[in-house]
């Protein structure tokens, strides 16, 4: 799986160190080689080794982006886009050398529209930037995916999050981009209006690319009124199936909840104990709604008629933002709370999705595959989107173990993809998923090479990402 396929692509030795000279004289302190910051540029979130750049490049502007990738492209040295680092399936790492663009530092937020619900964004601004910026206009940007990710690192892996229900993804959400392109051209994917026909529909190519086609520079984003008023609570449910069949019930009767997440009685168990909560050890649904006062307590009640009816418990729910964001907090923390499972052992985080009347026969069909394969493996859930991560925790020097967890995530992901589901719903392909696609998508990943091929003829953007070329 990862390991196998995080292997080291063949490195253009002469042209690295030529374009490693040239930029550092050029940028100066901006331009950093030291070993500890070229492993902290390459893949350090999960299972995926670390496969450090040859040089990081902090830059400033599109043309300092524009000028580096002309110089790789003149002598065919791979470039990496760098947002944060959050990425979970190696889409940082330089298998084959190169140099590292960190966008940090284009983190200026250049226009907001307020009457025409957008936002016009560098790709080092993160979310939480945006939202606390956005506080007094009555706006907000709801794509959330959990950590403090920067936005063109969101739009480039086509993230989501606990608000995609309601929301949609980065693929929904944002309107045009600005992108140097493989020869170091600078293009603008769209205009900021709501809805074009105008040609090839650009914005969707890039968004989900993973930085293999170009490097986003600048966003434009839609935007929404913050909600007059939000509930949100927990309901307890017998097992997992009676909660999936929850969450089905409410998106087909229509309920516009904003976030529906579910927790596994493993994944519950950790999140009280590390977030000290109030709660019995059970599979949980977390929701919030959105909307006036009087339409998010009719949601809430009409939400604790099916929850019963399906066999859950009370369902407990608040318009206290105090209370809500402590529930909220534990969701986002459990990442943290998993961990102390295992003190000491490793995690892969895996995520796949199904059609939501797949959803119950997915997760109990994969909770059946980690008790019989005697892994420690909780499970959440986007559920509301038919998307759920599994965090297993190993041992790495056990290499026992490790064949066993490879093995379960092989059946994990074929299994989603039998049920007409995706091996990724949110995490992308980068290098861990990629033996995958093709089994999900066939002929179609042909088409994808073609493309790839045709934009980055010398394969510098970001190689040994999604495709094998």
């Amino acid at each position: 799986m990862a390991l196998a396929d995080a292997e080291a692509l063949l490195r253009n030795e002469n042209g690295i160190a030529t374009v490693v000279s040239i930029l550092k004289k050029r940028f100066g302190d901006n331009a950093q080689s030291g070993k500890s910051i070229r492993e902290q540029h390459a893949h350090t979130t999960s299972y995926v080794p670390n496969q450090a750049p040859d040089l990081v490049v902090f830059v400033e502007s599109s043309e300092d982006v524009q000028e580096i990738v002309r110089l790789c492209s003149e002598w065919g040295v791979p470039v990496i886009a760098f947002g944060t680092g959050t990425s979970l399936e190696g889409h940082v790492n330089a298998p084959a050398g190169g140099i590292s663009i960190d966008l940090s530092r284009m983190n200026r937020i250049l226009k907001v529209y307020s009457e025409d619900l957008n936002v016009v964004v560098e790709p080092g601004v993160t979310r939480r930037e945006l939202n606390e910026y956005l506080r007094d206009t009555g706006l907000f940007f709801p794509i959330d995916p959990g950590a403090n990710a920067s936005l063109g690192g969101m739009a480039a892996t086509r993230a989501s999050g606990t608000n995609a229900v309601r929301y949609g993804t980065m693929r929904e959400n944002v309107l045009a981009l600005k992108a140097v392109m493989p020869d170091g051209r600078l293009i603008t994917t769209s205009r900021r209006v709501k809805k074009t026909s105008a040609g090839y529909d650009l914005t969707r190519l890039l968004v989900g690319s993973e930085g293999t086609l170009g490097i986003i520079t600048e966003l434009t984003l839609k935007l929404y009124g913050i909600p007059q008023a939000i509930s949100g609570g927990i309901c307890a449910f017998p097992d997992l199936e009676s909660a999936c069949n929850a969450v089905i019930e409410t998106i087909q009767m229509g309920i516009p909840v904003a976030r529906i997440e579910l927790v596994n009685e493993l994944e519950m168990r950790a999140m009280i104990a590390y977030s000290k909560l109030d709660y019995e050890p059970a599979p949980y649904l977390f929701l919030e709604f959105h909307g006036s006062e009087t339409s998010v307590s009719e949601q809430a009640e009409l939400f604790g008629e099916i929850a019963a009816a399906n066999g859950g418990g009370e369902f407990r729910w608040t318009v206290n933002s105090e209370e809500r964001e402590r529930l909220w907090s534990a969701r986002h923390n459990s990442y943290f709370a998993c961990m102390t499972l295992a003190p000491g052992k490793q995690s892969l985080s895996t995520d796949v999705c199904v059609p939501i009347s797949r959803l119950a026969e997915c997760i109990v069909e994969t909770e059946r595959d980690i008790e019989a394969s005697g892994l420690i493996a909780p499970i959440v859930g986007h559920a509301g989107d038919g998307n759920f991560h599994v965090l297993v925790l190993f041992d790495e020097k056990d290499p026992a173990e490790i064949e066993k967890v490879e093995a379960f995530v092989d059946r994990l992901n074929l299994r989603a993809i039998a049920m007409d589901g995706t091996c990724t719903g949110e995490h992308g392909i980068g290098q861990g998923k990629r033996k995958f696609l093709r089994a999900e998508l066939g002929g179609a990943v042909d088409v994808m090479e073609a493309i790839k091929r045709a934009i980055d003829p010398g394969n510098i953007m970001n190689p040994g990402k999604i495709l094998r070329l």
